[in-house]
């Protein structure tokens, strides 16, 4: 099968574009940046360097490549967002849109939409699912809420095969800063590393988090299903929901002498604490078979052993 993974250089993307190589897809990673340890020495994929939201450039570089799937995880994260909206808009709403359209124009293109947990607001209570308002407070969250309806749109009005995964916020080896969850996987990767790490929210902060390769997973499964068998366009899927504290012992005890220490940042605090605690994937589970493989134990130590037998990750 010909794939295209949009944002294919970054974390999720790189992890997903390897995990399709090795069951034996032709992968195309499309990203503004050139490459990623996380790719290196996996045959079956190419990687160009092209950005989602100049439309003459993306176009062109589908229809070299042909693919009978896009997954679209390409974007600009939360904090980065806020700090430049208007690039997040580009590169998350318009590069969404071209995707779509691009998907109508060449036809028979499945696209698999990524979406996140940060979709919801704040004041909605702490378990959120697909029957939930989405009211973001942040401009990541309003683009991704704006991509899910747009694919909606597409898939009525051009019969685009669209369908989507709302992700609670992964953690694996590879991620870097950049979003108000990053904190979910530096505090394991840094003192892993033997590095001391500063956590940016309370020990009681709550986020619903997915490690990686449950993430790559459910991204895999959902592009397959039959879609006939979709209740809807887009599913929230969610691994597990640790306070910061009860990560950090996690850490502690898959890492010994972890440095971590707490020094809440109010902005970071704020952007976290706008999002839900729990998401419900009961629709996932009943539509298309999830279940994740993880929980919080589990992730972290594999998380460490991956660091450990990729030293050439970040």
């Amino acid at each position: 099968m010909r794939v295209v993974v949009t944002g294919g250089t970054g974390f999720l993307g790189a992890h997903l574009a390897r995990a399709l190589a090795e069951r034996g897809d032709e992968v195309t990673c499309l990203d503004v940046a050139p490459g990623t340890p996380l790719l290196d020495g996996v045959d079956g994929v190419q990687i160009v360097r092209s950005d989602v939201g100049w439309w003459p450039e993306l176009m062109r570089h589908l229809q070299e490549a042909r693919p009978d799937v896009i997954f679209h995880s390409a974007g600009i994260l939360s904090a980065f967002a806020e700090e430049r909206p208007e690039a997040a808009y580009r590169v998350n709403a318009t590069g969404t849109l071209n995707v779509l359209e691009a998907a109508k124009i060449l036809g028979g293109i499945r696209v698999v939409f990524t979406s996140t947990v940060a979709t919801y607001g704040s004041g909605i209570g702490a378990t959120v699912d697909e029957t939930t308002q989405q009211r973001p407070a942040t401009m990541y969250g309003v683009t991704k809420v704006f991509g899910e309806l747009l694919g909606d749109y597409y898939a009525h009005r051009f019969g685009i095969d669209f369908r989507g995964i709302r992700l609670a916020s992964v953690i694996g080896p590879g991620r870097g800063p950049g979003g108000a969850s990053a904190y979910s996987s530096l505090i394991v990767s840094d003192p892993a590393r033997g590095r001391g790490f500063k956590v940016p929210v309370t020990e009681a902060t709550t986020m619903p988090l997915i490690y990686v390769k449950d993430a790559v997973d459910a991204l895999i499964r959902v592009s397959e299903v039959e879609e006939r068998s979709l209740r809807r366009r887009t599913y929230g899927v969610s691994g597990f929901s640790p306070t910061a504290g009860e990560l950090a012992a996690a850490v502690r005890d898959a890492v010994g002498g972890a440095d971590i220490s707490f020094a809440p940042d109010d902005h970071m605090v704020e952007i976290v604490h706008s999002w839900p605690q729990r998401l419900d994937s009961s629709e996932a589970r009943e539509d298309w078979g999830w279940r994740a493989g993880f929980d919080l134990r589990s992730a972290v130590s594999d998380f460490v052993a991956e660091l450990r037998a990729h030293r050439e990750w970040p």
